[in-house]
């Protein structure tokens, strides 16, 4: 084998690799006396078939895949010795004029084939000593407990059906069938079938509750309504729909005392012991917001640290990632960057620049992660993809299965506790404050502060939290793994 470098720019690297016609004469021979043991031919005792006959009739069959073999052999052996890690497989590329492949098949001439890739960055951790970090904490006030106590009474509430004489009111359940239809015509999304509405509870479009008020059970309703202009389907938006309705029951709510039988019900020993489980619950709402505003610091600060070159491959890989999520979920809702006050061209500006930084920062957490040994261990991953299971229900098999089976989706259920990891020993390291807040600010959008991450689509966030979250692996849809 021959190895030639042919060009080291920046981080590309060309190589061309050389094997000789005699060296895969001689696996061609081995591969060859290795069958004769197996091959069953007219004519010839078992293991008597002779190598020439053999070459004869399979000769070459058996150098193509001697000639693969040692493509991936050669080239894999090119970049251990070479101590070169490619940020993406190479793209390898084997002559194929015709007259050259019959006289490699022929074993009359060398292998010859290029390798292009280019190679992962090399830089230097910063000191994390620089890194400063303000940690927003909210106190659990007694309004957004007592919110949560109400909201926790309302979701143990009974219902108790009413006759066709009751007409319905603010807080009755309704059970209803709906069919609608824009211009005489059904649309998507627009049926429904035994659904649960709550008068009042302003969980459909505005006005459509409305007209149920008064209705009664076994009571047919055509309720009129129009979508609003911003719509998130936008081939709906602004748009008039009649729906047919057809009022299956009608239930009134329990009264609810809200005591230790209560709590009992709701599977705890006394109402204490439910207060204390909601305002842990709390808590623990309040720790994960907070995590999130502090990492998303801890991404910029790093972000304004680096600056090294990137894999340009790795960066196209990031971005087509992106974009797609981006266009599918426009499909999906009708929109157009015209809707949204831009257009494709700076989408796909602002989108390389995501791509760009994801990737950047993607690097650097796995550099940290390598240098401090930190790694997610089997019984992690294992974890995780069986609480993933758990998401399907009734199907966990297929779902297991199709993970085992992709290591992309593996990657999905990897990188997000791997930068778990990384982050909690960065904020092990680095000066964090905490900073009291007012619950609105730890709950806010951050994305509505800050003009570089404003959505582009409401369905389609840009999150900036998580750079190894969908860095060169695309994320697994519930219904790609579902089917």
């Amino acid at each position: 084998m021959i190895v030639t470098e042919t060009l080291n720019e920046g981080l590309k690297r060309e190589l061309r690799v050389v094997v000789s016609a005699d060296e895969l004469e001689n696996k061609l021979v081995t591969r060859l006396d290795e069958m004769k043991s197996r091959v069953r031919l007219r004519g010839f005792r078992p293991g008597k078939v002779p190598l020439t006959h053999l070459r004869k009739v399979y000769g070459r069959s058996v150098m193509a895949d001697v000639v693969q073999k040692a493509v991936e052999e050669t080239s894999r052996k090119t970049l251990e010795q070479r101590k070169e890690e490619p940020a993406c497989p190479p793209d390898i590329v084997v002559d194929e004029d015709r007259r050259n492949v019959d006289r490699i098949m022929e074993g009359k001439t060398d292998l010859a084939f290029t390798m292009s890739f280019e190679v992962m960055p090399s830089f230097e951790i910063v000191d994390f000593s620089s890194v400063k970090l303000e940690k927003p904490v909210a106190a659990i006030e007694d309004e957004e407990l007592d919110g949560a106590i109400a909201l926790m009474v309302e979701r143990h509430r009974d219902f108790e059906p009413r006759d066709g004489q009751h007409e319905a009111q603010d807080g009755d359940r309704l059970t209803i069938d709906f069919e609608g239809r824009i211009d005489g015509d059904p649309f998507k999304g627009g049926l429904g079938q035994g659904v649960a509405l709550r008068l009042g509870s302003g969980d459909f479009m505005a006005g459509f509750e409305d007209q149920l008020v008064g209705a009664r059970a076994d009571e047919d309703r055509n309720v009129t309504v129009t979508f609003p202009q911003d719509y998130t389907a936008r081939h709906l938006a602004g748009k008039q729909a009649v729906f047919a309705v057809r009022i299956k029951q009608v239930a009134s709510p329990r009264d609810i005392v809200f005591d230790d039988t209560f709590a009992q019900k709701a599977g705890l020993e006394s109402l204490d012991a439910l207060k204390r489980h909601i305002q842990e619950q709390l808590e623990a709402r309040h720790e994960v917001a907070s995590r999130e505003k502090l990492k998303r610091q801890l991404f910029d600060q790093l972000a304004a640290a680096y600056d090294f070159a990137l894999p340009e491959k790795m960066v196209e890989r990031e971005f087509q990632t992106l974009w797609n999520r981006l266009s599918e979920g426009m499909k999906r809702e009708g929109q157009s960057f015209a809707d949204e006050g831009t257009s494709e061209g700076d989408a796909r500006a602002e989108y390389a620049a995501i791509a760009r930084r994801r990737v950047r920062l993607g690097l650097v957490l796995r550099k940290i992660a390598k240098s401090n040994g930190v790694k997610v261990g089997d019984r992690e991953l294992q974890a995780a993809l069986l609480e993933r299971c758990r998401q399907f229900p009734g199907q966990e098999r297929q779902v297991f299965d199709y993970y085992k089976r992709n290591p992309q989706a593996m990657s999905a259920l990897h990188d997000p506790l791997l930068e778990r990891k990384v982050v909690d020993l960065i904020l092990d390291r680095v000066e964090v404050k905490d900073v009291p807040v007012g619950r609105e600010a730890l709950f806010a959008d951050p994305d509505n502060d800050n003009p570089e991450d404003q959505q582009l689509t409401s369905g389609q966030r840009r999150s900036k939290t998580s750079p190894m979250v969908g860095a060169n692996a695309e994320l697994v849809q519930q219904d790609e793994v579902a089917q």
